[in-house]
């Protein structure tokens, strides 16, 4: 079965949301959505999610499932307001809980922040399927980038999250804690040992040099062929010392601090103080 497959693309963040829908109903699912979060101000906006709630609605969608690939390091994720607005589960891989334990302990959370993945509605195991209408999905753990990332296969489509890029552009990076090259590596054999013809729809575009559009939608054949980083069938040991020697330049996303917090407690904000008020966090030297 080939999913009905509508993409919007987040400027600010560079992030790419779906809406990935049953071809033979209404049945959909939404994958890595955004809250829009102006650093400088601390406020939120609604914007993005108010346009994928737009699609769902004008066009008499049911959302079953509110997806994430992991727990996303550059931008918040808006579940919860779409969980709200249109309904759905909110579904993540169940190793956040390691995610939770090493980020509560960097953010000082102490033991009023649950570490057992209770804020999502369901925890998946590599090897899990459910069903988006009569569409049937099948989870892939495939870490590395974060120990939390999952691979969504989806008919004919499979939803990497930052495990890979276009072609042009790569792989995700390893040097967030928990993440790990080798890991990475091993990941991607397991997504491009999927049928050369499967649809690969990734989670951010950057636009690779000389390149003049956006894009985001690409096939196993095509990263096998031609991805910069790990084609041509690039050997483990040479993937993870370009990779460990590319990171290791790299700075750290603009909203990491304020996207950790929120999006390992499945897109939630911080309890409110006494006062009502929601605070966020600022660790000094800790990541």
């Amino acid at each position: 079965m080939s999913p009905d497959v509508k993409a919007f693309f987040d400027t600010t963040t560079n992030t790419v949301s779906y809406i990935v829908k049953d071809p033979q109903g209404t049945a959909c699912a939404i994958i890595d959505s955004v809250l829009d979060f102006d650093h400088a101000s601390g406020r939120t906006d609604t914007a993005s999610a108010d346009a994928i709630i737009g699609h769902v609605q004008s066009h008499g969608l049911q959302l079953q499932w509110v997806l994430e690939s992991h727990v996303h390091a550059d931008h918040l994720s808006a579940a919860p307001y779409l969980q709200e607005k249109l309904g759905g589960q909110i579904g993540i891989g169940d190793q956040i809980t390691t995610v939770q334990d090493t980020f509560g302990k960097v953010f000082n959370e102490g033991t009023k922040f649950q570490r057992d993945g209770s804020q999502f509605d369901r925890l998946f195991s590599d090897g899990d399927s459910f069903h988006i209408g009569q569409m049937r999905a099948d989870v892939m753990h495939t870490p590395g980038h974060t120990p939390a990332c999952m691979t969504y296969v989806i008919g004919d489509a499979a939803f990497v999250g930052d495990t890979l890029f276009m072609p042009d552009f790569g792989t995700a990076r390893c040097d967030f804690p928990g993440g790990s090259a080798h890991d990475l590596y091993q990941s991607i054999q397991r997504i491009l040992s999927l049928p050369d013809d499967t649809r690969i729809f990734v989670g951010h575009d950057y636009k690779a040099p000389g390149r003049e559009e956006f894009a985001w939608e690409t096939t196993v054949g095509a990263q096998k062929a031609r991805n910069v980083h790990i084609g041509q069938d690039r050997a483990e040991e040479q993937f993870v010392q370009m990779r460990e020697a590319r990171d290791a330049t790299l700075g750290m996303p603009k909203l990491i601090l304020p996207s950790l917090q929120v999006n390992m407690r499945a897109g939630n904000m911080p309890e409110p103080d006494e006062q009502g008020d929601v605070m966020l966090k600022l660790p000094v030297n800790k990541i």
